[in-house]
């Protein structure tokens, strides 16, 4: 078993690999479009910077300056405002990267079910996203090198993000205050969480909470959108005519290899993480996480793979919490599909048609008592009086504790 110390090494070599567009051995190196230095302009740059002033200059009004004096973050190339933020800059760190270092996807390419069962095994984990009867998939062997994909489902631009330093799976609604925003990496961590930025103010937000933390757009926060990591398996069953994330990202990696291996074991310390542990579970230990009215709430994954079906109620909402096991984790083994068994689990709110309904498990599914429907971790009923159906499904998490706890500290953990 590696030490942490060795994880660590891993980990900043990975990272340094991705930001210099290093390929694997055997791979051609070629340079990451928007890395600094490559001779691309950098989003949100004027036209004519640098060049001569023409006219009057106009004397510049006197701001608030921030006290840069103790940041441990280079602020060189950019526009950010950073005399507006709503944490300690000194809670931000550089993760190694520079700024789209780690290049999100601003094309993404989508192919069939067919095409990508060609090269994603059926344990491994992809981000089921949908809007209408637009359905997708993003595999964690793509966003594990990429972190951000900006994207449109249906009529909705989105952004879906992962952050492996600390498992959190996360799509966005990009649109805010009448304008849609585009995202990139800004090569920063806070609390060992990715550090976001949006090319059109330049401002960086928290990607845990979907909040701006520094810039113009301080204290905005995005709308969360119901996504849920599931097995490849799961995903094509269920939507043969889903359309998946391709490899053809115009980057060269090894998708399908993990760089974080050996990173998820549960009572190891995370990686660049300051902060103060919450001693209540293990650091990496997995969490359903909730939020609702006011109320955080967390489930423990070995309580859910017991359980099986946990209803509860968070700021004084019924849910239901699905847990299904046949799901690989994205951080454990070098190869992803070689991982071992974590599970998938989805979170609902127990009605249809203002029915309310109970759960079990029983016979390796979900059925419901009042019915006798069957249902799978999607929330969706695929026999019995009410197939067809779709439970409302409710904005989840599936973190690692301490990330959480970090930014949720008095959250509620679920025992049975």
């Amino acid at each position: 078993m590696p030490s942490p110390t060795c994880i660590r090494i891993a980990l900043v070599s990975a990272l340094l690999v991705a930001a210099c567009g290093s390929a694997a051995p055997g791979q051609v190196s070629q340079p990451m479009s928007g890395s600094p230095g490559v001779g691309i302009s950098q989003p949100g740059s004027a036209p004519g910077d640098g060049g001569a002033t023409v006219g009057p200059v106009a004397t510049p009004t006197a701001e608030p300056q921030a006290d840069l004096s103790q940041v441990r973050f280079s602020t060189s190339g950019w526009k950010t405002d950073f005399s507006k933020h709503n944490v300690p800059l000194e809670e931000i760190s550089s993760g190694g990267p520079p700024r789209d270092g780690i290049p999100p996807i601003d094309d993404p390419k989508l192919v069939s079910v067919e095409d990508a069962d060609g090269w994603l095994k059926p344990r491994e984990p992809v981000i089921h996203l949908a809007a209408g009867e637009d359905v997708r998939a993003y595999p964690l062997q793509v966003l594990i090198w990429h972190e951000i994909v900006n994207d449109t489902i249906g009529d909705v631009p989105v952004a879906v993000t992962f952050c492996p330093l600390c498992n959190t799976a996360i799509a966005f609604d990009r649109r805010l205050d009448g304008r849609t925003l585009d995202f990139g990496t800004s090569g920063n961590l806070r609390n060992s969480d990715l550090v976001m930025w949006d090319r059109q103010t330049e401002s960086w937000w928290q990607q845990v909470t979907g909040e701006a933390i520094v810039g113009e757009l301080t204290g905005k926060r995005l709308t969360m959108l119901p996504a849920t990591i599931v097995s490849w398996e799961e995903f094509k069953q269920q939507f043969p005519q889903g359309r998946v994330l391709s490899r053809e990202t115009g980057h060269r990696r090894s998708y399908g290899d993990n760089p974080y291996a050996g990173y998820d074991k549960a009572d190891e310390p995370p990686f660049l993480f300051e902060g103060k542990l919450d001693g209540r579970l293990p650091p990496k230990e997995r969490v359903v996480t909730v939020s609702l009215a006011g109320e955080d709430g967390a489930y423990p994954f070995p309580v859910l793979a017991k359980e099986r079906v946990i209803a509860d109620s968070v700021g004084g909402q019924s849910v239901v919490v699905f847990f299904q096991p046949g799901t690989a984790s994205a951080l454990d083994a070098s190869t992803i599909a070689d991982s071992r068994d974590i599970g998938a689990t989805g979170v609902y709110r127990p009605q249809i048609d203002g029915r309310r309904l109970t759960f079990s498990w029983r016979d390796d599914g979900f059925v419901d008592a009042e019915t006798g429907s069957r249902w799978t971790v999607l929330g969706r009923a695929t026999e019995g009086p009410l197939a067809g159906k779709q439970l409302p499904p409710i904005v989840h998490g599936n973190h690692f504790w301490f990330a959480w706890a970090a930014f949720k500290p008095d959250t509620r953990i679920y025992a049975p």
